[in-house]
């Protein structure tokens, strides 16, 4: 929306939960995420600014946040991925290393799936790799180093400006998830995002990325894997929840019968890196 006062003309952005579920937990979730973009606000993380929140519907129709509206756009076609994945490995660092107090540390993170509910496609060829991958997070979590974390970081919550050298990410969207725990989690995250977007190859090679731009990761590669599976397998078994946004903007190619094959060969192939 856009508004003209005193100051000038400005452009805001309201996001408001209309779906049973989301209203039912809206007070919570709105709540944290003004919280969170409060906090970004003193900082040179390229977030939205809180404008006003309304997470209980006391004023608007529905449980509703305004917030500033940032430049960009999200990039999901295959043209250009490698250098996307480069800025999102250097952002990721960057909130990473973001340093809170004790008080604003952000909730625990939350596991979204475990070994009792991960669900093998109905038809494969290898039920063995599931199961496999499922007793991988039936162990305790690894110990970890914790840190800010987004906890829903991938490219369609990131907005990019200009192309090739001019490249930059210009905006951070959708802090309602973020979270305290092993930075594993959210590039394991970005990385399952990438293989289904662009293939295994692209969710594979992000972690390397996030080592590369400076970032820390487990330094044993079981531990490793099991943050990565914990991710992965809660897209089991197809990924069409994040399918049906990435074709609206524009991915058609992203069928599922695509995302079940790239999201089983992703989990063997993390299997054959760090098992």
């Amino acid at each position: 929306m856009d508004l003209c006062g005193p100051g000038g003309r400005r452009s805001l952005v309201v996001r408001s939960f209309v779906k049973p579920f989301f209203v039912l937990h809206a007070e919570g979730l709105l709540t944290r995420e003004a919280t969170i973009l409060r906090l970004l606000g003193e900082t040179d993380l390229p977030a939205a600014t809180l404008v006003a929140v309304d997470a209980t519907a006391q004023y608007c129709d529905q449980p509703s946040l305004l917030m500033s509206l940032l430049p960009g756009t999200v990039r999901l076609g295959d043209q250009g991925a490698d250098d996307r994945a480069e800025a999102l490995a250097r952002q990721l660092v960057r909130i990473h290393r973001l340093p809170v107090t004790a008080q604003q540390r952000p909730r625990t993170y939350q596991a979204w799936t475990s070994p009792q509910r991960v669900t093998p496609p109905a038809v494969t060829e290898r039920p063995e790799l599931w199961q496999r991958a499922a007793d991988v997070i039936r162990r305790e979590p690894p110990a970890y180093q914790g840190c800010f974390l987004h906890r829903d970081y991938h490219p369609g919550n990131v907005l990019f400006t200009g192309t090739s050298d001019d490249l930059h990410i210009s905006g951070v969207v959708d802090w309602v998830e973020t979270s305290w725990g092993p930075a594993d989690l959210d590039v394991a995250h970005c990385s399952t995002a990438l293989a289904l977007l662009h293939g295994v190859p692209a969710g594979m090679r992000f972690a390397d990325r996030y080592v590369a731009a400076g970032g820390t990761l487990a330094s044993a590669g079981t531990a490793h894997l099991y943050w990565r599976l914990l991710d992965a397998l809660a897209f089991a078994p197809d990924a069409e929840k994040v399918a049906v946004p990435w074709r609206e903007l524009g991915r058609v190619d992203l069928t599922a019968s695509v995302l079940t094959r790239r999201l089983k060969g992703y989990i063997a192939s993390l299997f054959d890196r760090y098992a």
